[in-house]
């Protein structure tokens, strides 16, 4: 009675093929949290600019000032270099206006137990974001008072201060933050790709023994990394897309502070980086066995 014989089936292994799954996937939870972090730091600067959109400085008017004059004054204010150049730069408020806002807010008619409205006439004037400290500004609200016709010139300066502090330390935060995020981002990605190129090394050697260039030998590696690094950059973008779209959704102020070109071009730089570090960390890995002895290989 003949006993059949087993056969057992040798998976040939194939250049620049590795268990890439894991590989994908880790590259795209590192590129995600990274994109994660970039969206922060798009959405805080927006909202800095919404912030210094809306410094402004509150410049009040004689009682006396004719239309003529107050066109002068407009016209003077406009010509000023630390003025915002758009449309809504210069604001005015009529003091019939403001009475009616006032009284909308407060629910009280100052006017009937005073008899007349002591309020003035006023320009909102809005300030380059150069001009933000509290030096430019006390600049400017000399400059202002000299114009001809002003009473006074108002700003909260507690506040501005308080804004530039803050938006400060937040930049500088967020910076370290993401600039820490790269080096470990970088260093796993390296150390992903080195242990599954580990598999990789004998074959590496066989190529070289039977006369193969290393560029002949790194080519299918670095190919095969910079489609792994492309298609974990686009996982990564897709995660991050889902995940604005769902915070939008919960938070529809969002909106408001969202920069879509910004966000499109860190999607942009998620793919880029994705194939960059693949392709480099895989050079430097292939590169390393094909310099190391036999004995060093074991």
């Amino acid at each position: 009675m003949s006993i059949p014989e087993k056969k057992f089936k040798v998976r040939k292994k194939k250049l620049g093929s590795y268990p890439y799954v894991s590989v994908v996937l880790s590259i795209t939870l590192a590129l995600f949290v990274i994109g994660v972090f970039g969206a922060l730091v798009i959405y805080s600067k927006e909202l800095e600019r919404v912030v210094r959109e809306n410094v402004k400085v509150q410049v009040y008017l004689k009682s006396q000032v004719s239309d003529n004059q107050r066109i002068q004054i407009e016209k003077s204010l406009a010509s000023k270099s630390f003025v915002a150049k758009n449309k809504e730069s210069i604001q005015f408020i009529s003091k019939e206006d403001a009475a009616k806002q006032f009284i909308e807010e407060t629910g009280e008619d100052f006017k009937k137990f005073l008899g007349e409205n002591p309020l003035r006439d006023a320009y909102l004037v809005r300030i380059q974001e150069g001009y933000h400290d509290t030096e430019s500004l006390k600049k400017i609200k000399a400059d202002i008072e000299q114009i001809t016709g002003i009473f006074q010139v108002h700003y909260i300066e507690n506040v501005i201060d308080s804004i530039n502090k803050n938006i400060t330390k937040i930049g500088l935060i967020l910076m370290g933050l993401v600039s820490l995020l790269m080096i470990v981002v970088v260093l796993l990605i390296n150390n992903t790709l080195r242990l599954a190129l580990f598999s990789q090394r004998f074959l590496i050697r066989s190529m070289q023994l039977v006369g193969a260039r290393s560029w002949f030998i790194q080519q299918p590696f670095l190919l095969r990394a910079g489609l792994h690094g492309l298609l974990a950059g686009m996982l990564a973008s897709a995660l991050l897309i889902l995940l604005v779209s769902f915070a939008t959704r919960k938070v529809e102020d969002l909106v408001l502070i969202q920069n879509n070109n910004r966000l499109l071009l860190l999607l942009s730089t998620l793919l880029g980086l994705g194939i960059l570090v693949a392709v480099a960390s895989t050079y430097r890995a292939v590169n390393k066995y094909l310099k190391l002895s036999l004995d060093e290989l074991y």
